[in-house]
Formats: structure tokens, sequence, C-alpha cells
């Protein structure tokens, strides 16, 4: 565990919502994928020159790493704990783009297998390996060994992300499973207590997360004097570098108050 997560309180997830929450989440994606013209998978999204076509196979490839990591032999020890991962994945972004882009070549038009194909055999796969599998089974992610259930509650974070992602990249109204969306939220806000541990700055992401953040005079009792609030949308792309802070106070979906309350540059914590 790195020292930033060492000094920050590691939240409890229920395994059996966790699991639940992620089923609940690749179905609301799939429904939408169905849903998609041909015109609309070949549209320009906000990661990296990705179109939607790519995007919606990264989004299976969040559910379908599940499977796979289970059908490999555990590793011996354990090397990640879930406060580490939203510092980890950035090491393993090349490899992702590239495995990304090779699976939606594979389910271009004209493939043997579709999109909507795709996304059903990870649903069935899941469904078929995921119950038999005890929480504290270690997977050999891309970020090191860790637990299952850790690394479910990654895959909330993925999949409620990249939902978004689909969403602004469509204009389709996706629904979020609301475990999903408070699991993410919460990973994202305590990755940003480790990143700038200390009392001095309350973040609010109602009604998910509170977390205290910043080094200075730790609030003790009454009201803070420096405040962060959003909603978790916003929050998410905040953390993960989507949207920018000066854009959001000035569109007043982030409320900042008092002197210490700029986090701006301990933004973004997952990339």
């Amino acid at each position: 565990m790195s020292p930033a997560a060492r000094r920050t309180r590691t939240r409890r997830y229920d395994p059996a919502r966790t699991r639940a929450a992620v089923t609940a989440q690749f179905a609301h994606v799939r429904e939408a994928v169905h849903g998609l013209t041909d015109e609309q998978l070949v549209l320009p999204t906000r990661l990296g020159g990705w179109t939607v076509r790519e995007l919606v196979a990264h989004l299976e490839m969040a559910v379908g790493s599940v499977v796979r990591l289970l059908a490999e032999p555990a590793p011996a020890r354990q090397e990640t704990a879930l406060l580490d991962w939203p510092f980890a994945t950035a090491a393993g972004a090349a490899g992702i783009d590239v495995d990304t882009r090779a699976l939606a070549a594979a389910s271009a038009p004209g493939t043997p297998h579709g999109l909507d194909a795709l996304l059903a055999r990870a649903a069935d796969r899941l469904a078929g390996i995921l119950p038999q599998a005890p929480d504290d089974r270690l997977v050999a992610s891309r970020a090191g060994a860790m637990r299952l259930d850790d690394y479910l509650v990654t895959r909330c974070v993925e999949l409620v992300v990249h939902t978004d992602d689909l969403a602004a990249a469509t204009g389709a109204d996706i629904p979020y499973d609301r475990q999903a969306l408070a699991t993410a939220t919460r990973l994202l806000a305590d990755a940003l207590a480790a990143k700038a541990p200390g009392g001095s700055v309350e973040v609010r992401v109602p009604p998910f997360a509170v977390v205290q953040c910043v080094e200075g005079p730790k609030h003790t009792r009454g009201t803070p004097p420096n405040v962060v609030e959003t909603d978790p949308l916003t929050w998410l792309r905040l953390a993960t570098g989507r949207a920018a802070w000066a854009e959001e106070l000035a569109a007043a979906t982030v409320h900042a108050s008092g002197e210490r309350a700029d986090i701006g540059d301990q933004l973004p914590v997952l990339s």
C-alpha cells in the first residue's frame, strides 16, 4: 500500500452490493448500446481519439476483465490496496488503448461479433463465474494483485465514469445504478483525501460522500471554515480530469468557500 493510502482510513464496501451494482450498471450500458445507430458508433468521444465504438469496447473490457482474471491462477500475494488503484491506472494506459482499439476492430461491421453480442457474452460469462468466486480471491489486475471485492469496486468506477462518457458522446439518457454511483463517488473522494491528507477542507458530495483533506488547521465542530460541495457526476468529472475546476466554479456546479477551499491543484485524482 502506498504511504498516502496508509494515512487514509480505508472505507469498507459491502461485497454483495458491489457485485449487484456492477451487474446493474452493465445492464444499463447494454441497453444504451443496443439503441445506438451506426452513425452514433463513429462519433468522437472525449477520450483521446476513441470513437463511441471504441468506448463501448472499453466498457466491455471493464467487466470482461473480471472473467478473464478469474480464469487465471490466483496471484501468490496481494500487491495493491483499493486506495492505491486510482494512482496506478496511468501506468497501464498505453496497453489499455491498444487492447481497446483491437477489441473494437474485432467488433466492427462485417465481423462475426457485433457490439451487442460482445456485451451479452461478457454479461453471461460474468453471471456464470462471479457467484462462485470468494471476495478475498486475488486477481492479477493491471495495477497489481488485489482482492476481488476491491477490484469490483474499481469496476463500479470504470462503468459509471464511462457511462457518463457514452452519454456525453451520444446524447443518450443512460440511467445510473444508485449503488454503483455511490461507490464510484466514495472511492474517488477517498482518493482525494489520500492524495492531499489533512483536515482543513471538507469536501461534500451529497448524498454519498464527505471527506476532509488538505494540510492545515483541522476542523472539529460547527460549520467548517473551508467547504467544497458538488454533485456526484460533477465530482467524478473533476476527479478524472473530464471537467476543469475553474470552469465548474464559474458554472456554479461547484461551490467553494474559505481561503483554503481551492482544491484545483489536487485534481484530477485519477487520469
